[in-house]
């Protein structure tokens, strides 16, 4: 794999058609999503409850991300601050003070996260690849309108599990290129072991 640095530069990759390789990772996306979806029911239902209980607002947050080839979709997250809490789009931050006590609890171990199966069901999003971003980001930087959108986006990437918020833009752009450029059914494999793990530890999560 190229080696990563700060210096963006997407030349270094390329983007290869792999429909053997799409095919057969939608089949599994799907077959596992619904497995997943089904063995968390009582569990989702009892993290839906919680969240109403907290502070009597919704369970679901939907935010518009961009996923393959710039098509906008909503992304799926169990809602984790205060109830019209964002005036406008911010970065990520850690110890957010909009948060609520639930959401903390819930960003920390990336349960926040699950509705996305549904996200991964729709064929908006795989199991692993670049991490949708939102929009009003993309316009900051080039990189995250170019080659990464080749794929679809990813509940987890390698860029997740390689820093994920610790990481500066750059890198995360490079992580991102990297598995544009390497992306195989070996890696993907080895990308879900490791989010299992960063997950378990609550490595990395605000």
């Amino acid at each position: 794999m190229t080696s990563i640095n700060t210096a963006y530069d997407e030349s270094r990759y390329i983007y290869k058609c792999k429909p053997v390789y799409e095919f057969f990772k939608s089949v599994f996306d799907i077959s596992f999503a619904i497995a997943l979806l089904l063995i968390f029911v009582p569990f989702l239902m009892l993290i839906t409850i919680l969240i109403k209980l907290s502070d009597r607002g919704p369970a679901f947050y939907a935010q518009e991300r961009v996923g393959r080839n710039g098509k906008v979709f909503n992304l799926l997250k169990f809602r984790t601050m205060r109830v019209d809490s964002e005036i406008e789009p911010v970065w990520a931050v850690q110890d957010d003070p909009r948060c609520t006590k639930i959401g903390r609890l819930l960003r920390r171990a990336s349960i926040d996260e699950l509705p996305q199966l549904i996200n991964i069901i729709k064929l908006e999003m795989s199991f692993v690849g670049p991490r949708p971003e939102r929009p009003f980001f993309m316009k900051d930087h080039p990189g995250l309108t170019g080659l990464r959108l080749s794929v679809k986006p990813g509940l987890t990437g390698l860029a997740q599990v390689n820093g994920r918020y610790n990481l500066s833009i750059n890198e995360k752009l490079h992580y991102d290129l990297e598995y544009v450029h390497n992306r195989r059914f070996y890696l993907d494999f080895i990308i879900i072991v490791k989010t299992v793990y960063k997950v378990f530890i609550c490595e990395g999560a605000w």
